[in-house]
């Protein structure tokens, strides 16, 4: 058998299983669906080539296998805790510890910026190594080679543990000499060209086909369903580009609020609502379960969310003020 090949945290699941002796109970116990759990001791059947667990009158039964297995995988299991997990509590102030985080751009650029300012405080000594989603792949977290990926994903493994960090809406950046800057609305829209720009998921990417509109993402699919579709000159994967190409007259982006509103005092851009309804987006963070009871990275999840919620609850602060002003 080829370890590498082999993802560790079928053990995690084999030991839940062998204990619990139910796949529900297990499924509770490690936070994935039922059907996943299933779908995780079909894997390990074949993993071991043995059925591991047989539907006996008294519920699941472990086989002579699975017996044999039980106490060899907990005594692994134990040592990779040992080794992974210190017992001793984290201590962020004098940590040195490096952490490796996939991000996209869009939380380089919106989310991380404050996290460094937080880590700055409480973790001085931290190091954070940021890497891109075509930099890494999902096995990589698997094996513990990457500690977080902040993203979209339209696909993730069951196994992984996923958190909302939070929603955003989206809005449109032109040039403020843009021809339809005064009268932005779907009609000029659709007449003028478009900025393309997403990078969800990991790993390395592949050129778009500019016919298939279903494929390309959440703008398109939202226009697909007014039976509509917009010319798209550009295609990017970095939510800093278009801020540069809009400068260009003719060329409109529709990007994520947050990004558009980094270009808020821009006297070149100016950031208008789409003239069409978007369903908001969703950034999360996901982890494997190797790492999911670690101090350390409990510590780095919680501060992330901390520093989140923060900026949007300042973000609805600075909303209504704006609008109470409005209003009267």
């Amino acid at each position: 058998m080829n370890l590498e090949r082999v993802d560790l945290n079928l053990l995690i699941y084999l030991d839940v299983l062998l204990r619990e002796k139910n796949v529900t109970r297990a499924a509770e116990q490690l936070g994935v669906t039922q059907p996943a759990m299933s779908n995780i001791l079909r894997r390990l059947r074949t993993l071991f080539n043995d059925p591991l667990l047989i539907r006996s009158s008294e519920g699941m039964t472990p086989t002579e296998r699975a017996l044999e297995l039980q106490p060899r995988i907990r005594d692994a299991l134990s040592d990779l805790s040992m080794i992974l997990e210190p017992r001793t509590d984290f201590k962020p102030y004098t940590s040195t510890r490096v952490f490796r985080i996939m991000t996209s751009d869009y939380a380089e650029a919106t989310l991380i910026p404050r996290l460094v300012k937080a880590l700055r405080a409480e973790a001085p000594h931290v190091v954070l190594d940021f890497l891109t989603p075509s930099d890494v792949s999902y096995r990589d977290m698997e094996q513990g080679k990457v500690d977080l990926a902040i993203n979209r994903f339209t696909e993730i493994p069951q196994s992984f543990h996923q958190v909302l960090v939070w929603r955003d809406s989206f809005s449109c950046l032109i040039s403020a000499q843009h021809p339809h800057v005064e009268h932005f609305n779907l009609k000029n829209y659709l007449d003028a060209h478009h900025i393309w720009v997403s990078k969800t998921g990991m790993g390395i990417g592949f050129g778009v086909n500019p016919e298939k509109q279903s494929g390309l993402g959440w703008i398109d699919q939202a226009l697909e369903r007014i039976g509509q579709k917009r010319k798209i000159s550009i295609f990017t994967r970095h939510y800093q580009m278009p801020a540069l190409l809009t400068r260009n007259v003719d060329l409109i982006a529709t990007l994520p609020t947050r990004i558009a509103d980094l270009q808020a005092t821009n006297p070149e851009l100016v950031i208008k609502d789409p003239p069409f309804y978007i369903p908001e987006i969703e950034l999360k963070m996901a982890w494997c379960p190797l790492l999911h009871h670690h101090p350390a990275h409990r510590w780095l999840r919680q501060l992330i969310l901390y520093v989140a919620r923060q900026m949007v609850e300042e973000e609805n602060r600075e909303y209504l003020k704006v609008n109470t002003h409005t209003h009267y």
